[in-house]
């Protein structure tokens, strides 16, 4: 079976004067994923979007366009705004294992909202990190009752966009392989920075399933084919 790749349409790079233009553009073009970076200017350097602009999006969705609303925090306790982002729309809710929240109940309250959860990783963190947080045939933690849907691999430091990518492929083989070895085969690996249709390739070919770019779809002159290539 062919495998699906997923692209979410991160923000950030999108022209925020324009912000319902460019989602409805994002939506004739095919790209049906909105990747909403939440910044805290503390567990990163920079500080973006909170709650009404994400909230505005989702008026926008709810309107007519029925679209994934991808939120990735970038903040250093995330447990303290999983009830807002979930209860406001979020279909994924991606949070730092290296944040201040405790990992398994961050995962809960993002479940009990109703979204799927995801655990993203920096450059330096590697891949064995997450392998608890992933639910196996054998699991090692019996206390956990609540495993991560997706995890997110940085192929850039968190907290900026236009950054240059970092190749992650062996993190991505290592924790794809992982999850397969031990029927976790559900579990899909997102990557995030310096995504286009050069580095793309470097990522699918290692397991990934989607696709978070900014500035090449944004840039493109022609968004559907940019998004095509990615997929390909």
């Amino acid at each position: 079976m062919e495998k699906h790749i997923s692209i979410g349409a991160s923000i950030l790079s999108a022209d925020l004067l324009n912000l319902e233009s460019e989602i409805r553009k994002l939506k004739r073009n095919d790209i049906n994923m909105i990747h909403f970076d939440v910044m805290d200017g503390v567990f990163v350097p920079n500080i973006t979007f909170g709650m009404p602009v994400f909230e505005s999006i989702n008026r926008i969705d709810d309107d007519d366009l029925s679209m994934l609303l991808d939120v990735h925090l970038m903040i250093a306790d995330p447990l303290k705004y999983i009830d807002a982002f979930g209860t406001s729309g979020a279909d994924y809710i991606t949070f730092h294992l290296e944040s201040e929240s405790d990992t398994v109940e961050t995962i809960r309250a993002i479940h009990n909202n109703g979204s799927k959860a995801g655990i993203a990783i920096k450059p330096d963190t590697p891949a064995e990190a997450v392998f608890p947080y992933i639910n196996s045939k054998e699991h090692k933690y019996p206390y956990l009752n609540s495993f991560a849907d997706i995890v997110l691999v940085m192929t850039v430091e968190p907290g900026f966009s236009g950054q240059k990518f970092m190749d992650m492929s062996e993190k991505i083989r290592k924790i794809r392989e992982y999850a397969d070895n031990n029927s976790a085969h559900e579990v899909l690996i997102a990557v995030d920075g310096g995504i286009d249709d050069q580095t793309a390739p470097i990522v699918k070919s290692a397991g990934a399933d989607i696709l978070v770019s900014g500035s090449y779809l944004f840039k493109a002159d022609d968004m559907k084919k940019a998004g095509e290539m990615l997929e390909a």
